[in-house]
């Protein structure tokens, strides 16, 4: 039971960790904004002006990636290898291969979202605007898609199948990335203190209230995590799993900057705000067929991607 032990003790300080340090790490920024206000605002503008939930936001990611490494040693993986990280040579295809089905599944539900009407090219932004947001969504795309695979697939996932059936495991992870992909910014016009933090994390979980927000994003999303996690299990590393989670990332946030939806549009059916294109109804099946493309397409042991 001890990866079980070594998980529990990473969520519990990657939650409390990370609150406790967003007020520092708040103050911290309003000081220097303070002290060198046309800096701040001129190198990191989104900094400068971002509410106090979005430092509670980056402290948890920060203090998870911190606590990654010390998680993987106590879960007795012993090299990268252990994690899903082999050598990238006569890799590359099957990384290819990953992205290319994220890509695909995912337009599959921007093509019927559009023939549909349900959604509408945004014309909000200039072509150098979205040129920008576009090559700024493909590097978040390969940046969280590493970091969160490593995190999901390698750790946790891993750690659980040492405890239980992969199955129950692969069930179990997809639940967690789930659950941590539906942590809202909940808004504040509160004093910051040191409590803070503590107190905004229940009102970041209050989309786990909202049934229109469970179903069927809840459900997407967590066939999502399965499918990524069948990918790792059934191919012994995380090459197609990155690959693939780049490709939904990459649509995610192109989907945002260049589409809009519709008004009048059903946002229970075509899935609405920052994961628009993954938590509607329509997605589900178009994941459902994803998750059999991929059994397919390795049915045998011997299969190559």
């Amino acid at each position: 039971m001890r990866p079980l032990r070594a998980l529990l003790i990473f969520v519990i300080a990657v939650f409390l960790g990370g609150a406790l340090l967003a007020p520092p790490l708040y103050w911290l920024v309003q000081w220097f904004a303070h002290v060198a206000p046309g800096v701040v605002a001129h190198t990191f503008p989104k900094i400068a002006a971002a509410p106090f939930p979005r430092f509670v936001n980056r402290a948890l990611l920060g203090i998870a990636l911190i606590g990654l490494w010390p998680l993987v040693k106590n879960l007795e993986f012993h090299s990268l290898a252990d994690v899903g990280i082999v050598r990238p040579r006569g890799q590359w295809k099957r990384l290819g291969a990953g992205f290319v089905l994220g890509l695909v599944s995912l337009a599959v539900v921007a093509v019927i979202a559009f023939a549909c009407h349900a959604r509408q090219m945004n014309d909000r932004f200039t072509g150098g605007e979205i040129v920008h947001k576009l090559l700024s969504a493909a590097a978040t795309a390969v940046l969280i898609a590493i970091i969160e695979e490593i995190l999901f697939r390698g750790a946790i996932f891993g750690a659980l199948r040492k405890v239980f059936h992969w199955t129950f495991a692969l069930v179990l992870s997809s639940m967690i990335y789930a659950i941590l992909h539906y942590l809202e910014s909940a808004k504040t016009t509160d004093t910051v203190t040191w409590l803070s933090g503590l107190q905004l994390l229940p009102l970041m979980l209050r989309n786990l209230a909202d049934w229109h927000a469970i179903i069927p994003g809840f459900l997407n999303l967590t066939l999502a995590g399965a499918l990524l996690g069948w990918a790792y299990q059934r191919t012994g590393n995380l090459y197609f799993s990155i690959g693939l989670h780049m490709g939904w990332i990459f649509w995610v946030k192109a989907y945002a900057v260049l589409t809009a939806l519709t008004p009048g549009a059903d946002k229970w059916w075509w899935g609405s705000g920052r994961m628009a294109i993954v938590n509607g109804w329509v997605a589900l099946p178009v994941l459902l067929a994803a998750l059999i493309v991929f059994g397919w397409r390795t049915r045998t042991s011997n299969a190559k991607l």
